[in-house]
């Protein structure tokens, strides 16, 4: 009983899949004088009037302010139209604990498409097992090109009858968000207008008049559906549009004398906008070649058998990178890259590894703890890069990567064949895979332990072990995040720690109770990722003070707060997905 009420709460959450009501309320709500005057100063722009797109007057009273929110929304649900964004949500349950609060007990992944179009297919879920319709499972996409229907609902205040005839807004102050100046309405759906209407507050910022965040739910609900709580954030990915960027949602309540047991956290990102936007048609006439030119240096020759067999082992490589990236599913080559890439250049320094090609690092830019290699290519995903508490862990995983291409490990050459990658996205991880055999693997472990011993990481490994251990400890409630989906992952079905138990083992007690012992980060941390272009970099986040045990949120799924920023605002766009930092926003 409790498997099948699970299974209907986390399929309202990713779907909430009741369709909305078309009948509207015919009552009004009038402004008071009091509200003409608060949203005529709040409206007066904080930009030149030249930078205005929306209009070329900026409004003056509380319905003009509403009127052009409205307009813009509707804009934004037009161009969005064609668009098919990676979605990916990763949900834990909790319990609570009288030490740490609430904790993670359980978790689900699930990672596919969002069709942001009108007449996306609406019965997605009703053809098959709940978890059979979904991205996630061990090694396998279940589906991937998928039309949650009432997704579209925590991205979009109301997708189809968001207007001033079927709510009332409710001025309330102005408020910046980062950067970006907002003005707050409290919006409430009139009477008899239907179900599934959003009732919560938005942020509407005020130069184009955009809606930047919402927050709330959808109402009334009825009999056998409910509607969860979000918090939904856009950025300024592209010249006058905020699009989607984040969700976060969170059920249940743990305070003293609550009769609330069932408890989630939920985060969801989406990215890969314009993925498949195609390339510029004039990227031919672009590659000029001067026939006149010839190559005459003492390479210019048949390739020896040794270069033969690297060429085709590079080629292979080259083509799993490059199908990964078409797919959405890794960053381009970037800032991050180069981070990644020095520390992998201080395990080659130290320990005099001379590899006829250099080794490469990439991002893969999913949650699931995982890390892999393809020929001399190594790859981390996101959600691990985001826990790793310190260099000397990145160095720890970083190595074991390495190990396997020391040791000559990686013999993917089947897929330098270009028709093994001609094959659609959500294809992608049944047709791609790289994992190796536990004799290899601990072969790795081994040489890897080496490479770290003869590093400049070689005195601070306890903070890796500790992360091991961290990771043992929460395995078994984790095994969503440490499903790997490509490589093979850092414990086993029953949440069994099984990469580098030897350094597990050395590593000193795990102490949650220890304030300066953080063994583990939250997730969101440590990698920014564009929504728009897949480009990931650092987050450059003040340090902030731990003052409890529950603080530290090892693993953790926590509240978006990014900080906003305008393209034009000679800022790049912020995408901080940092959880645990406070807000910036003050208001005026």
């Amino acid at each position: 009983m409790r498997t099948c009420k699970w299974m209907v709460a986390a399929f309202l959450l990713i779907s909430l899949s009741a369709v909305a009501q078309q009948t509207a309320g015919q009552s009004s709500s009038e402004p008071t004088a009091a509200q003409q005057q608060a949203a005529a100063e709040a409206a007066q722009p904080a930009y030149p009037a030249s930078a205005q797109t929306s209009a070329n007057v900026a409004p003056t009273t509380l319905e003009q302010v509403m009127d052009r929110a409205v307009a813009r929304e509707h804009a934004l649900i037009q161009m969005l139209a064609n668009r098919t964004p990676l979605v990916e949500t990763y949900l834990q349950n909790l319990k609570n604990d009288s030490q740490l609060g609430p904790v993670p007990s359980g978790d689900h992944y699930y990672f596919g498409r969002l069709d942001m179009s009108e007449n996306g297919r609406r019965d997605y879920l009703g053809k098959g097992s709940f978890q059979g319709n979904l991205l996630g499972g061990l090694g396998r996409l279940f589906k991937y090109d998928y039309n949650p229907a009432g997704f579209s609902w925590m991205v979009f205040a109301d997708r189809e009858d968001f207007n001033r005839e079927t709510y009332d807004f409710r001025y309330v102050h102005r408020e910046f968000l980062g950067d970006v100046r907002c003005i707050v309405f409290d919006v409430t759906p009139k009477p008899k207008s239907g179900k599934g209407r959003f009732q919560g507050r938005i942020w509407v910022e005020d130069q184009d008049f955009n809606i930047v965040r919402l927050n709330g739910t959808y109402v009334p609900h009825s009999a056998g559906s409910y509607y969860f709580h979000m918090d939904s954030w856009r950025v300024n990915a592209v010249p006058g549009y905020w699009v989607p960027a984040y969700v976060y949602s969170e059920e249940g309540d743990f305070s003293y004398g609550s009769k609330d047991k069932f408890a989630f956290k939920a985060q969801t990102r989406i990215w890969g906008y314009n993925v498949r936007a195609g390339v510029k048609q004039d990227e031919l006439t672009q590659v000029l070649v001067d026939s006149s030119v010839k190559d005459t240096s003492p390479n210019a020759q048949d390739a020896s058998p040794l270069q033969a067999e690297r060429a085709w082992q590079q080629q292979a490589e080259d083509n799993v990178v490059e199908r990964l990236e078409n797919a959405g599913l890794a960053a381009p080559s970037g800032d991050l890259d180069k981070v990644l890439q020095t520390v992998v250049t201080n395990l080659e320094v130290t320990n005099n590894i001379d590899l006829p090609r250099p080794v490469r690092t990439r991002v893969l830019l999913t949650s699931p703890l995982e890390s892999f290699s393809v020929g001399n290519t190594i790859v981390l995903s996101r959600g691990l890069i985001d826990v790793l508490p310190d260099e000397a862990s990145l160095a720890m995983v970083l190595s074991h990567e390495l190990a396997h291409i020391v040791l000559g490990h990686n013999l993917g050459s089947k897929y330098a064949f270009d028709d093994r990658m001609l094959f659609s996205d959500e294809a992608t991880y049944k047709n791609l895979g790289f994992r190796h055999s536990p004799e290899e693997e601990e072969a790795a472990d081994k040489k890897a332990l080496e490479i770290l011993k003869n590093s400049p990481y070689a005195n601070k490994l306890d903070s890796a072990g500790l992360f091991l251990r961290q990771l043992s400890d929460r395995g078994p409630q984790l095994t969503a995040l440490l499903t790997a989906h490509l490589g093979n992952g850092f414990v086993d079905a029953k949440g069994d720690l099984t990469r580098f138990v030897a350094l597990e083992q050395s590593a000193p007690k795990l102490d949650p109770t220890k304030l300066d012992q953080v063994a583990a980060l939250p997730l969101g941390g440590r990698v920014r990722l564009s929504v728009w272009n897949d480009q990931v970099e650092m987050i450059k986040a003040v340090p902030v003070a731990i003052t409890s045990a529950r603080d530290k949120m090892p693993f953790e799924v926590t509240p978006f707060f990014p900080r906003l920023t305008r393209l034009n605002s000679g800022i790049p766009t912020s995408e901080n997905t940092t959880a645990a930092t406070s807000s910036d926003s003050s208001s005026n």
